[in-house]
């Protein structure tokens, strides 16, 4: 014989919770093994694990103390870059009135330390003249000989007086020597330290081209926006820039001008501490204010550039104080202790589980190990896709959780057998159960998962990290009470064990006084002479199942008894 509708629908649910935790575990491992970027454990945060700290300070023009909005400001702004990196539960405060200091979890690597410590503002500067990084030449005996030092008599004066950031004046005899003696390896060079109204000779960020480049004409602050993505027209990615509306006149003055010189001359490049991080030439005049810069892109090479050009204008220049390893503040003893609770609080809810509801708690056992699982494997993959760091408070928010899904369980179960009381079959009572029971439940999760969005949004970072794990758990329960909890119900009140109702399943209508004994069989009324032991435990429960219907249910129960007294009147 064919099996029932919601034996159908309960194996379906288990099977598609299944294929869930098979993609689940797809995903994180394909991190682990393909990209090298995920790991089987959960990352921890600052306060667990320890990690880099790095100390920033403001540094002035004249030398003043930095305004507290100016802090403010670039505490943002670091804090936008240590967030693209993906790096999460960083800790960024200000001290001293002109310092910040980034906390990172674990060990930063050079490009996250890259990214802080690229502080400068953002320059935008017309190429004046390119070439390869040597600063030798061959001489007449035919070995390499480095460029003498410019001879201080040579003219530094530009003659005539340039007209625009583009223009050859600025190149000055003094200027041109000092080109080709520059070292681009030299660590003695600062060009960060050039003045913006002043030609400046710097290299890219990889040591593979020397410039000389024209006066600041444009700086970070007139870029709003910028973003990687797919090239439409070729396939390729590129990133795209959004100047606001001061920035893109002037970015439109300068397209046009750069658009009609020869190469090199018709190159921009940005300037990020005195290092060209990209030289894009000009391929159209732009006047809306949205340029496009593509080349030997790919998505990770293109986001790198979008995060400096959109994060790499800070209202400061900040010289590193210090970068050195800090350890946890709280430690892996007090994570020993949380995970200790958390046990226990395991233990304690299967105890109560089993004792109240027998057999029938170790349903609520299985889901709880299910929901461990699905939440345990998620906290990996949004380390790797996220950046999300467990902190201390996360893992309160995970014991809390536990009791929070015991409440759903709970719920259901008294729900079933209260519909037992009633004098229902055990597999009607698991449908009608769950049918008033989740409305229930679902009202209760989605004031949890309100409450979890406004404390993560509202909360300062040491509490974001309770609200997240809060909503995330209380996503997760909601889904193993829909595709495991009631489907392993479904399935088990079919069987003999628990569809007999036995005494140890938790679902035994004797045991529950319901007024239902057997299949199709119903106690008699109560003889003349009293009520027996059972009938009395009978009324009790009625009496209870009574307390606990809806307004709705008695009012209908009220006209279903008014209707029976005017059928017997009327007789």
């Amino acid at each position: 014989m064919a099996s029932s509708t919601p034996v159908r629908r309960a194996w379906r649910a288990l099977i598609g919770l299944l294929a869930i935790t098979a993609v689940l575990f797809g995903v994180n491992a394909l991190g682990v093994y393909a990209f090298e970027r995920s790991s089987w454990l959960p990352e921890l945060a600052l306060d667990l694990q320890g990690g880099t700290q790095i100390i920033l300070q403001a540094q002035t023009e004249d030398g003043a103390q930095p305004s507290d909005d100016q802090m403010q400001q670039a505490v943002s702004i670091i804090r936008q870059r240590v967030d693209a990196s993906g790096i999460g539960e960083t800790d960024i405060t200000t001290q001293a009135g002109n310092q910040i200091v980034v906390q990172l979890p674990g060990q930063a690597d050079e490009e996250t330390r890259d990214r802080i410590e690229r502080s400068a503002q953002m320059q935008l500067r017309a190429v004046l003249f390119t070439s390869a990084p040597s600063n030798t030449f061959v001489g007449e005996d035919g070995e390499e000989t480095p460029y003498p030092t410019p001879d201080p008599t040579l003219n530094a004066t530009p003659t005539p007086s340039p007209t625009n950031g583009s223009d050859i004046a600025w190149a000055t005899d003094a200027l041109q020597a000092e080109f080709l003696a520059y070292d681009c390896a030299d660590d003695a060079n600062n060009p960060a330290e050039e003045p913006a109204d002043q030609p400046l000779i710097t290299c890219d960020a990889d040591g593979s081209a020397k410039f000389l480049l024209g006066p600041v004409e444009l700086d970070g602050s007139a870029i709003s926006d910028a973003t990687n993505g797919i090239n439409q027209q070729n396939g390729q990615w590129a990133v795209n820039i959004v100047f606001d509306s001061a920035g893109a006149d002037t970015f439109g003055d300068i397209s046009q001008r750069l658009f009609n010189l020869q190469p090199p001359q018709n190159q921009f490049a940005f300037v990020l501490d005195g290092e060209v991080i990209s030289a894009p030439s000009m391929n159209a005049v732009i006047t809306d204010g949205r340029p496009q810069i593509t080349g030997n892109f790919d998505q990770d090479t293109s986001k790198v550039l979008a995060d400096q050009l959109k994060y790499g204008a800070l209202p400061l220049s900040f010289e590193v104080q210090s970068s050195n390893s800090i350890s946890a503040t709280l430690g892996s003893q007090q994570l020993t202790i949380g995970l200790v609770a958390g046990l226990i609080g395991l233990a304690l809810v299967a105890v109560y589980s089993l004792t109240v509801y027998r057999a029938l708690g170790s349903v609520i056992i299985a889901s709880l190990a299910v929901m461990a699982i699905l939440t345990y494997i998620t906290l990996c993959i949004l380390a790797w896709r996220m950046g999300f760091r467990l902190s201390l408070a996360g893992v309160a928010g995970l014991i809390v959780t536990i009791g929070f899904t015991a409440d759903s369980f709970i719920v259901y179960f008294e729900r079933i057998r209260d519909e037992l009381r009633d004098g229902k079959s055990i597999t009607s009572a698991v449908e009608d159960g769950w049918a008033r029971a989740k409305r229930t439940i679902y009202i209760s999760k989605s004031i949890n998962i309100l409450a979890a969005v406004v404390l993560y949004i509202l909360a300062d970072a040491t509490v974001k990290g309770f609200a997240f794990t809060l909503g995330l758990t209380t996503v997760i329960d909601i889904l193993i009470f829909i595709l495991f909890t009631h489907p392993v119900l479904q399935l088990l009140a079919r069987t003999r064990f628990f569809g007999g109702g036995h005494r140890l399943s938790g679902l035994d209508p004797e045991a529950l006084g319901a007024v239902y004994r057997g299949r199709a069989q119903f106690r008699a009324p109560a003889a003349a002479g009293g009520r027996t032991q059972a009938e009395k435990r009978s009324s009790r429960s009625r009496g209870e199942a009574a307390k606990r219907q809806t307004i709705a249910e008695r009012k209908l129960a009220q006209q279903s008894s008014d209707m029976r007294s005017a059928g017997e009147g009327n007789d």
